[in-house]
C-alpha cells in the first residue's frame, strides 16, 4: 500500500511555487530531506533564486533550464536546445524518485512540460505510476490534464480574482 502523498498545485494564479516551497520548508523543519527541481521558470528573479540557494543545507534546489526567457517565447532553434535541458531535468527527477533520494520531491512547473509538449502525457503518467511509495511528491503548473489528476491525493487550484 502506498504511503506517499502526491499533491498538485495548479492554475492561472500566482503563488503556486511559493506554496510548494512552503511545504518544502515545513518538511525541512520536520527533518525531512527535500529536493526541488524547477522547470520553465525563465526570467526567475535573481533574488528568489538566491534565497532558495541559501537554503541549500535544508533543501536542495536544481534548475536545468539555461535560457533567461520564457520557453514559449524562444525561437525554434533555442527551443530545441532548451527542450534537451528540460528533459535532463525531468530525467534527474525520475532518478531522484526511483532511488528514494529524498523524503519530499517538489517539481516546480513540471506540469508545463506536458503542456509545452517537452514530454508526453504518457511519459509523465509512467513517471507517476513508478513513483517511490516513500517519497512525497508536489507538482505545480498552470494546466493539469485529467489523466494526471487521478494520481493525486490532494489538488489545489490557484486563481487570482
Amino acid at each position: 500500500m502506498r504511503k506517499n502523498t502526491i499533491r498538485i498545485i495548479y492554475g492561472p494564479g500566482n503563488g503556486k511555487s511559493a506554496s510548494a516551497v512552503g511545504y518544502g520548508l515545513l518538511g525541512a523543519l520536520a527533518g525531512k530531506k527535500v529536493i526541488i527541481v524547477q522547470f520553465l521558470k525563465g526570467v526567475l528573479e535573481e533574488k528568489s533564486l538566491e534565497i532558495l540557494e541559501r537554503m541549500d543545507l535544508e533543501m536542495k534546489v536544481f534548475r536545468f533550464e539555461r535560457s533567461r526567457c520564457y520557453f514559449e517565447d524562444l525561437p525554434e532553434d533555442q527551443k530545441k536546445e532548451e527542450t534537451m535541458n528540460l528533459r535532463n531535468g525531468f530525467n534527474f527527477a525520475k532518478k531522484v524518485m526511483a532511488t528514494g533520494e529524498c523524503d519530499l520531491l517538489i517539481l516546480d512547473e513540471v506540469l508545463g512540460l506536458v503542456d509545452q509538449e517537452v514530454i508526453s502525457r504518457e511519459e509523465f503518467i509512467r513517471f507517476l505510476q513508478s513513483a517511490d511509495d516513500e517519497t512525497d511528491l508536489i507538482m505545480t503548473g498552470r494546466v493539469c490534464p485529467d489523466e494526471i489528476r487521478q494520481y493525486a491525493d490532494q489538488i489545489s487550484y490557484v486563481e487570482n480574482l
